[in-house]
């Protein structure tokens, strides 16, 4: 089955209107008892996220029927849908609102984002900001741009190789295990500056727009990195599991790095990891 860019067309549409009809109307407007959170503290879920996926999850049934549908907030629910992925011959994963902490705290930083998975790997990814109401769209094989809301583009692409101390990075480095989660903030001297967005959408737009050198990983949620992966990766970059292998949607894994080519990878790794 292939994922054309009319599909893809179809789906960041789909995006975007959630982003008009459930998001922006809530933003900045949430009562407390429309903030909640899920099991980990400061893992929070609202009523904008779940309207949002509800709204993508009935759009996306109409437009590609049969298709499986993996939501952050249904898999939550029910996380053996997970196990679905690799075999399903469509599938998508969703974030509704990624960077659900920035959009609780009235921070206009966050993203709707979505994967189209073809047996197991991924096919097409937009990632859409609903403030500016643009999008970062990826077709496997067919690179990466962004997108106006009034249909204007421009390619993506990932930076030029920089020196280790001349790198801008970001790092979700809580999500390691330890004793790797305790040691990695002391390495973080290494480069001119090590951040984090608290939204990865945002965070792989950055990068894929030449703007970030490298993106470090712990947790790797499907709906939180098929997308990203793919957009970096058509952008031109390198991304890889700490240990080599390529990413995967939905396979059992920690730690993923992204960085411009693979020599800026190793190095990164080095720096990093040892």
């Amino acid at each position: 089955m292939l994922f054309s860019r009319s599909d893809l067309d179809r789906l960041n549409g789909i995006l975007s209107e959630a982003a008009r009809r459930e998001i922006m109307p809530r933003f900045r407007k949430l009562a407390a008892g429309e903030v909640r959170e899920k099991a980990a503290p400061g893992d929070l879920v609202t009523e904008a996220d779940e309207a949002a996926e509800r709204f993508i999850f009935a759009e996306l049934e109409r437009a590609f029927p049969g298709a499986l549908l993996v939501g952050e907030e249904a898999a939550t629910r029910d996380p053996a849908v997970l196990g679905r992925l690799a075999e399903a011959d469509l599938a998508f994963v969703i974030d509704p609102i990624d960077g659900t902490l920035n959009y609780a705290s009235d921070l206009p930083l966050f993203a709707v984002m979505a994967a189209a998975i073809v047996r197991g790997e991924s096919a097409a990814a937009a990632i859409h900001d609903p403030i500016l109401d643009d999008s970062a769209l990826a077709l496997r094989g067919e690179g990466a741009w962004l997108e106006s809301a009034d249909g204007q583009a421009r390619d993506l692409r990932v930076g030029r190789p920089v020196a280790l101390a001349q790198m801008n990075g970001m790092a979700s480095w809580q999500y390691f295990p330890e004793p790797l989660r305790s040691a990695l903030p002391a390495r973080f001297p290494a480069f001119a500056s090590v951040a984090s967005l608290r939204c990865c959408g945002q965070e792989y737009r950055l990068a894929a727009s030449g703007r970030c050198d490298f993106l470090l990983y712990g947790g790797l949620n499907p709906w939180d990195h098929a997308p990203g992966v793919l957009l970096f990766s058509e952008a031109g970059g390198h991304a890889r599991m700490l240990d080599g292998s390529p990413y995967g949607p939905g396979r059992p894994s920690t730690g993923l790095l992204c960085a411009s080519d693979q020599e800026s990878w190793q190095q990164i790794r080095s720096a990093l990891i040892g």
